[in-house]
């Protein structure tokens, strides 16, 4: 169960990702799936928190705009978000947190800037990719490769710099708080 200091940062993480929407998003090549900063939530709360609390933080965010909340890039919000080609990519957010998360924790307190990188490329872009583009091409009716292509195109350099963004905001929150984190055998 969750103590009082771990509800408080799945909360703050929570209200991160939805900060990262309100840039907005921009949809290119007539991409059904914009490009926006809230994927990069996920490989921050995850790497910074752990498995758990990132996982926590991603869940709860998604809860809120399951609910109604206009939390997502442009104000969306509410079920029907569920039944569109992003689908796949909020399902990913999930299990790439998890990822991440457990990676990250394989290493505390000695995690490093690299590791930390080949976390967020597994879980942030790996992961989310796996479960975003057979969702978004069966949503769309669309080829598997023709998805594939659009995403490595129009999601994979952004996400890339995203990346390198969330790994360098980790390794120095870890390394100001080396005991943010526990290691993957105490976090049980």
């Amino acid at each position: 169960m969750f103590k009082a200091r771990d509800l408080a940062l799945v909360a703050a993480f929570s209200a991160l990702i939805a900060l990262l929407g309100l840039p907005g998003g921009i949809s290119v090549f007539g991409s059904s799936v914009p490009i926006t900063l809230q994927s990069m939530g996920p490989m921050l709360a995850a790497s910074i928190l752990g498995w758990k609390r990132g996982c926590a933080s991603v869940v709860a965010f998604l809860v809120l705009v399951a609910a109604g909340l206009p939390l997502l890039a442009g104000g969306r919000g509410g079920l029907s978000v569920f039944a569109s080609p992003s689908l796949g990519y909020l399902i990913g957010f999930i299990f790439g947190s998890a990822v991440i998360g457990l990676i990250v924790q394989a290493r505390q307190p000695r995690s490093s800037w690299w590791w930390t990188a080949m976390a967020n490329v597994i879980g942030g872009i790996g992961v989310v990719y796996l479960f975003g583009i057979p969702i978004q091409a069966a949503i769309l009716g669309t080829s598997g490769v023709i998805a594939t292509a659009i995403a490595a195109t129009v999601f994979l350099p952004g996400d890339l710099f995203k990346v390198i963004v969330a790994t360098s905001v980790a390794t120095a929150v870890h390394r100001a708080y080396p005991d943010l984190t526990p290691p993957l055998r105490k976090a049980r």
